[in-house]
């Protein structure tokens, strides 16, 4: 038997410059179209090889916290297969130790109908023993932006040499908890929290970080019997 626990909140130089390697870019091309196509056949085992260890630890964390298979059950809940790199123009590649940011500009197809429209997407890489690894993806949607789509479109390039563009230089730290089994009591945390940051904690070990939205995000670790902490920060944006 499945439980559902509810927790309801209510609250009105980093870079190493533009690579020009050329084979550098291609490498890290091969990689994601590698995950792609692992992603698409719905391939586990070529999945395992090309994703990094801190993602695959995140998605495995949050598919047993959900009472789901892993890595299986991954495949199954992807609305669409991520875009292909065809037709897109990368703008930027940057190392920054052992991460890596690629940005691409070009009619992105994320596979829901319509026809695309000029916009970024972005693809983050570690490096684990010496090779690259995918390690998450990013669209970034500019369609109500023209001024910066015309600025891309001659090569003016301000807009993507923002701190989010760039790679952070850090592998993320391993999670508090890393779950081996499904969890005994499925449980989220729902926020509402307009012109706020809410940086939330349950049972010191299940972060959340909201931002002038209303959503709910399910509990790593699940709730367990007995008392259940949580602790917040909240700020104004």
């Amino acid at each position: 038997m499945r439980y559902f626990i509810f927790i309801f909140i209510v609250l009105t130089q980093i870079s190493a410059g533009q690579n020009k390697n050329a084979q550098l870019v291609q490498q890290l091309r091969s990689i994601y179209d590698g995950w792609r196509a692992s992603v698409v056949r719905k391939d586990a085992n070529a999945w395992l090889r090309f994703t990094a260890q801190s993602k695959q630890i995140e998605i495995k964390n949050r598919l047993l916290s959900e009472r789901k298979s892993y890595p299986h059950a991954f495949f199954k809940g992807l609305p669409a297969a991520p875009p292909s790199l065809r037709g897109l123009k990368p703008l930027r590649v940057r190392i920054n130790g052992p991460t890596v940011k690629a940005v691409y500009y070009g009619k992105v197809d994320l596979g829901v109908g319509g026809i695309p429209t000029d916009n970024l997407f972005t693809i983050s890489y570690e490096q684990e023993k010496g090779l690259w690894k995918y390690s998450g993806s990013e669209f970034v949607n500019i369609s109500a932006l023209p001024e910066i789509k015309k600025q891309l479109d001659v090569g003016k390039l301000d807009y993507v040499d923002q701190k989010d563009f760039k790679p952070s230089g850090t592998i993320p730290l391993k999670p508090a908890i890393q779950l081996v089994a499904p969890v005994k009591y499925i449980a989220k945390v729902y926020v509402f929290s307009p012109g706020r940051e809410v940086d939330l904690t349950v049972n010191n070990v299940s972060r959340h970080i909201f931002q002038h939205e209303k959503t709910a995000q399910v509990i790593i670790g699940g709730a367990k019997d007995g008392a259940n902490s949580i602790n917040f920060r909240v700020k104004a944006l």
